[in-house]
């Protein structure tokens, strides 16, 4: 753990899931979708506790089982609308009045990025404390840029940006990037006094595609399934030639 700072990551877990029914306990690969997540931010160096956050029984015995804290999130936190904001106010309410346990940085970890590792997880936390930065989020490249995307008028295309007709290369387009949903590290302050996840000095942790699959649908499921067994029969591989 960082002698600076007190850091905390927060996996958010609720129920709840319309595209895919119980999502985060959903076996990928034969483990729990969420084990994932708990798993790398387990072995970081940097993280003082791995909480989740969850109004679920069966979600909390697994989360438990695999070495995380629990922390009980009310039903009415756990619903569609909830934002994400009111779900890390009361873990971080919790600790403070409960347990008398003040932090510094919080990491927010979502159980549906399960190719992210802890190298992802430290290296943005690492960022945060040597920047300086209110925040740190973690993006990717976005491989089709929006100077190509259109809205629809009546069947018509509409360019979402002027000018997109100039470019005809991929090359010939500016690099853009979005977030790519896996590990969020804010101050505390941020989310308790200016009631936000994302301050106004924010700072991009760059991670490769490969790891930045957030898992929303069942296509998206299945090719984490795929991914994560390439990379278990690399690993079987290169042991293999030991």
């Amino acid at each position: 753990m960082g002698i600076e700072h007190r850091v905390v990551a927060i996996i958010p877990a609720r129920d709840g899931s319309k595209a895919i029914p119980r999502k985060n306990i959903k076996p990928l690969n034969g483990k729990p979708l969420i084990s994932y997540t708990i798993a790398e931010a387990l072995k970081s160096s940097l993280l003082g506790r791995v909480i989740v956050s969850t109004e679920h029984r069966e979600i909390a015995e697994i989360a438990a089982g695999c070495g995380a804290e629990i922390i009980e999130r009310p039903v009415e936190l756990a619903q569609d609308d909830t934002p994400t904001l009111a779900v890390l106010q009361h873990a971080i309410r919790y600790l403070e009045e409960q347990e008398d346990y003040s932090l510094d940085l919080v990491v927010i970890l979502q159980p549906t990025s399960p190719l992210r590792v802890v190298a992802d997880i430290d290296g943005a936390i690492q960022k945060l404390m040597t920047v300086g930065c209110d925040s740190v989020v973690s993006v990717c490249e976005v491989d089709h840029p929006p100077w190509w995307m259109y809205t629809l008028e009546e069947d018509k295309l509409q360019p979402i940006l002027e000018g997109g007709e100039k470019i005809t290369r991929r090359q010939d387009a500016p690099k853009v990037y979005k977030p790519n949903g896996a590990v969020y590290v804010t101050h505390r302050d941020v989310i308790m006094k200016q009631n936000r996840v994302m301050g106004d000095d924010t700072r991009a942790f760059m991670m490769p595609p490969e790891r930045s699959l957030d898992i929303d649908t069942e296509i998206d499921f299945m090719l984490a399934e795929i991914l994560i067994s390439l990379s278990e029969k690399e690993l079987l591989g290169r042991s293999g030639k030991r």
